[in-house]
């Protein structure tokens, strides 16, 4: 028996999952799919939000200004690329400039440092290339930006290194109390029993709670799709750009990557099927015209991709974080801003279960830290040339467009969480992420995989399930 089970291994998930491994807990990680950060965590703005967007008082409120105070030594513990770029929310008349205000009153009850307002040219002078119509904008120096998959991989990887074992491909079919706790069904007949549950299934989150007899909430999917322009955009934009927000929420962004690349989107429209990801040729259109009015120069043609990700809005308006019976903990409804909240709310959610009466004793092997991915692209010419002589699987480029290595591939491999599909090679090491979006590199990577995994190479799949790449040989 497990102490404690986590259903979902998106970033709130595996930072949940972490954080309950610096206690002498057994912990084990539910997800649905062949990986980690498959969800959520794997299709948003990648913003670290300053905090002051939320109403007061909420959870929201509370746990994005807490969340966003510790991201940048979470991901330095994590090994992931955070910066702090700050965010401009821009305004073009009187009444977006009185609703700037009102953010700006919000922000600081909230507690967030360093906001104020900017006139037009004051705007400008920060970010060249916004329109001449822009008038005035909310400036937050403590925004930044972070790559969210990237997160919730070192995460899990953390959790993992700390003892905590990860099944995928476990769909939740079911919770059960049983005398000892629960007892949790997958929808392939496999049961874990623990005497916790961390229910943190996302835009699904409402039909495990329902299974558990709690019926107290909703889960309603928003679309948002993007566009992602080529690295040859990325020096357009250096803050990241809202439009004055509306009750869909923050609006289409413009914004750089850490990776370097320039993001744009999302559109919102909430809708009732949870796997629609469809991109549609009506949202792309309604992000390009946007932002080619915030900001002309945006060359739209340089696309490289476009996504759609599912955000889980429930019907409360605010995060729902609560115990509906002792032992079962619901997550859910981990919107903007979930992805900036998240370290804080891993932070509660121990609390939440050291109340319920699980023994939480520290654990004194626990390490905080975990050895990053991209640690030798980072390294010098001569240095990299010292790892090259060791190895030289590190002196052959795969991926030709993001500059990756055959050795990069090899030790992403060999860190928790093991990846087994592209996908899963894509979000460690960003090889399939440049202009060519994998038409060179895939074949080689599906080689690697079919290698180590010793599978054949017509069974490596994109993102598991039936999505295979290859269906024979013809050589």
């Amino acid at each position: 028996m497990y102490d404690v089970a986590v259903i979902g291994a998106g970033v709130t998930g595996g930072l949940i999952a972490r954080k309950l491994t610096s206690y002498k807990l057994n912990i084990c990680i539910l997800e649905a799919e062949n990986d980690v950060g498959c969800g959520a965590s794997s299709a948003n703005s990648a913003i670290v939000h300053a905090g002051f967007d939320a109403k007061p008082g909420t959870l929201k409120a509370r746990f994005n200004v807490e969340g966003s105070r510790m991201m940048e030594r979470v991901c330095a513990e994590l090994g992931v690329k955070y910066k702090r770029n700050g965010s401009l929310v821009i305004g073009f008349s009187e009444e977006d400039r009185k609703t700037l205000g009102e953010l700006l009153e919000r922000g600081r009850k909230n507690g967030v440092e360093g906001l104020y307002i900017a006139g037009g040219d004051e705007v400008r002078a920060l970010e060249p290339e916004l329109s001449g119509d822009v008038t005035c904008a909310l400036v937050a120096p403590t925004g930044a930006i972070i790559c969210p998959y990237e997160l919730a991989v070192s995460a899990a990887g953390n959790a993992m290194d700390n003892g905590a074992e990860l099944m995928l491909n476990f769909r939740v079919s079911s919770v059960t109390v049983t005398p000892d706790g629960f007892s949790v069904g997958a929808e392939d007949g496999r049961r874990v029993a623990a005497r916790r549950v961390i229910n943190c299934a996302g835009v699904y989150a409402d039909r495990v709670a329902a299974t558990c007899g709690d019926d107290s909430f909703r889960i309603r999917p928003r679309r948002g799709e993007y566009m992602l322009l080529d690295k040859s955009a990325g020096g357009m934009c250096s803050h990241t750009v809202f439009r004055t927000p509306t009750a869909m929420g923050k609006g289409i962004l413009i914004t750089p990557t850490v990776d370097g690349n320039l993001l744009l989107g999302p559109t919102s429209e909430d809708i009732d099927d949870k796997d629609d990801l469809s991109v549609t040729r009506g949202g792309l259109e309604r992000i390009a015209e946007q932002v080619k009015r915030e900001m002309p120069r945006v060359d739209t043609g340089a696309v490289i991709t476009s996504f759609c990700g599912l955000r889980a809005v429930g019907n409360t308006g605010d995060f729902i974080i609560n115990e509906p019976l002792r032992g079962f903990v619901n997550v859910a409804a981990i919107e903007s801003p979930g992805l900036t909240s998240s370290p804080a709310i891993a932070e509660y959610v121990a609390e939440i279960l050291e109340n319920s009466g699980l023994k939480m004793e520290n654990n004194g092997k626990y390490d905080p830290e975990h050895r990053p991915l991209h640690w030798f692209r980072e390294l010098g010419d001569s240095e990299k040339n010292e790892v090259i002589a060791r190895d030289p699987s590190y002196g052959r480029v795969v991926c030709r467009c993001e500059g990756v290595t055959e050795g990069e591939i090899l030790y992403a491999i060999s860190q928790n969480p093991r990846p087994s599909d592209l996908d899963g090679v894509k979000r460690r090491t960003r090889a399939q992420m440049g202009r060519c979006q994998g038409g060179f590199c895939s074949p080689y990577i599906v080689k690697i995989l079919s290698d180590r995994l010793g599978i054949p190479f017509e069974a490596v799949t994109k993102s598991g399930g039936g999505s295979y790449i290859n269906v024979g040989r013809t050589k």
